[in-house]
């Protein structure tokens, strides 16, 4: 069975730092896109980054560019997501998929493109 598995967040103050991470099984990992997502209450799922397969293509959402990083480790298949200068409005349950190889030419952000998904971590930033 193809799994994900986030972990990472938690509670900080605005301006401090988190690493998430994305643990991939059931699924040969190198040849596959990855994205992440997150979701706040009351709101749609909002693209946030994604990897092409080879880590060598990616993209980011406007909202935060220049402050988060994706990266693979493909030999322990999995993907991170560092998050520098974390602000109140990045509070959300962030989630990691696999893009489907039948839509691997389509748009990054396209929520649509993406399955499986894994479970979600929380990230809440205080003020």
């Amino acid at each position: 069975q193809v799994q994900l598995v986030e972990s990472g967040g938690g509670l900080v103050q605005a301006g401090a730092s988190l690493r998430l991470s994305c643990a991939a099984s059931g699924r040969t990992f190198s040849r596959y896109s990855m994205g992440w997502f997150r979701q706040a209450p009351g709101k749609e799922r909002e693209f946030v980054a994604a990897s092409g397969w080879n880590g060598i293509t990616t993209n980011y959402g406007d909202s935060v560019k220049g402050r988060f990083t994706i990266s693979r480790d493909i030999a322990k298949n999995t993907v991170f997501l560092q998050m520098n200068s974390l602000k109140p409005e990045d509070t959300a349950v962030y989630y990691c998929a696999f893009k489907q190889i039948a839509r691997s030419l389509g748009p990054w952000n396209n929520i649509q493109d993406y399955d499986p998904w894994g479970q979600g971590t929380q990230v809440t930033v205080s003020s």
